[in-house]
């Protein structure tokens, strides 16, 4: 009786070894450990470069300052000045990839990644930079430097609406492309697509 009981355990237990080895074997549930540890990995080194996938225009202008004043309702002006404003700046496109969204097809050896498409991230006036120029002074009327900041401002607004007209998103998506390509095929053979949307 002994070793009836002894024997039916011991079957048991290979029918529940050999079962567990057969559910690992098929994976029924589609989606495999390696596969969604693959993905996430891809993700965080996706993160990692976005700093190397922005596109960087460097800058400097120079723009004419005129203040007058005039005598109420007439034209005749009786203070004028002029000055010359140079500044450096810099402007920065690029796709968030934080919102990066990353899929890997195992059979097939393809990885999709999904980027935003680019945007403006940052335009920047180093003012420490900036030269002001006296053209033409009046003791009368001297324009206060928040005038020029501002005038400064719009310029900076036309420029980077300039750019954008010229293609610069357009260039961050393909610096972008290119980055993320030669940066996930360095250690794979996968396939790398990359889609903006």
């Amino acid at each position: 009786m002994k070793k009836l009981l002894v024997g039916v355990i011991i079957s048991m237990l290979l029918i529940v070894i050999a079962g567990l080895v057969v559910f690992i074997q098929f994976k029924p549930f589609g989606v495999t450990s390696s596969q969604s540890s693959n993905t996430s990995l891809i993700q965080e080194r996706v993160v990692e470069v976005s700093e190397l996938a922005t596109l960087k225009y460097e800058y400097s202008k120079a723009m004419v300052n005129r203040d007058d004043k005039k005598i109420l309702m007439t034209d005749i002006r009786f203070a004028e000045t002029i000055k010359l404003v140079e500044y450096t700046g810099y402007l920065k496109a690029g796709s968030d990839l934080s919102k990066v969204e990353v899929a890997y097809d195992e059979v097939g050896k393809q990885v999709t990644v999904r980027v935003p498409k680019a945007k403006v991230l940052d335009n920047v006036v180093e003012l420490e930079n900036l030269k002001i120029e006296d053209v033409k002074g009046n003791i009368f009327l001297d324009p206060p430097t928040q005038k020029i900041i501002e005038d400064i401002n719009t310029e900076k607004k036309k420029f980077e609406e300039e750019k954008i007209e010229q293609g610069f998103l357009t260039e961050a998506d393909k610096r972008t492309e290119e980055v993320l390509k030669s940066f996930l095929k360095s250690d794979e053979e996968n396939e790398i697509i990359v889609e903006f949307y």
